[in-house]
């Protein structure tokens, strides 16, 4: 037991050692629900919502090159900090604690921090392949677009600020948020063809179906 402190407080595993703290904290703060899992990926150089394995900016770019893609950020340094953990441990408990000079031990320090988290990036990707298969399972499928498709007036009419349509999409149907800005032109029942998304209001803007012909 005092052998394994030894190596743990000393350099550099123990630089790795506070990161893994700050690790396991973290996911206790994400556990009770003050922070989101994902949280930090945008400090990171990527976007949350996105497939890492795609453009990623930042220092992500050289992890989703190894195959991290698809797997939360957080998740990914948490498992590259606990594996270069491991590595600098044993490097220290088999090789730095017996050499002889203490500057020598600092200088071959240096090495194994960096050869440590370079050699974690590899062993990572292959720790998280099954997890990765796992969240890409979890990833919805994209939703197709809807603007063409026909939609049946639900509300009384349709106005530049409220109105509703419904589309049959194959399923359950949807109901849509739907926008005219002549009031009147359309009564329930109408049919009409979404033909595009107004994203500051949440709402399709419609024509009817012999209009959309004519387009």
């Amino acid at each position: 037991m005092l052998t394994f402190l030894e190596i743990a407080l000393s350099f550099p595993t123990v630089i790795f050692g506070m990161l893994l703290a700050v690790a396991v904290l973290y996911w206790l703060l994400a556990a009770t629900g003050l922070v989101e899992i994902d949280a930090l990926d945008g400090w990171l150089g990527a976007d949350s919502g996105e497939d890492f394995a795609g453009e990623p900016g930042g220092i992500t770019g050289p992890l989703m090159r190894f195959g991290l893609g698809g797997v939360p950020l957080t998740l990914v340094f948490t498992v590259l900090i606990l594996i270069a953990w491991l590595i600098s441990y044993f490097a220290d408990y088999l090789l730095l604690r017996h050499l002889p000079f203490a500057t020598l031990r600092w200088g071959v320090g240096l090495l194994v921090l960096a050869g440590a988290f370079i050699a974690a990036v590899p062993l990572t990707a292959i720790a998280l392949r099954p997890v990765r298969r796992f969240f890409a399972k979890l990833k919805p499928a994209p939703l197709r677009s809807l603007l063409g498709m026909s939609a049946v007036v639900r509300s009384p009419d349709l106005t530049a600020t409220q109105g509703t349509v419904s589309v049959e999409d194959g399923g359950a149907g949807l109901i849509l948020q739907a926008r005219d800005d002549t009031p009147g032109r359309f009564r329930r029942g109408d049919r009409v063809v979404l033909i595009e998304y107004l994203a500051e209001r949440n709402a399709y803007r419609v024509v009817s179906e012999s209009e959309f012909g004519g387009l």
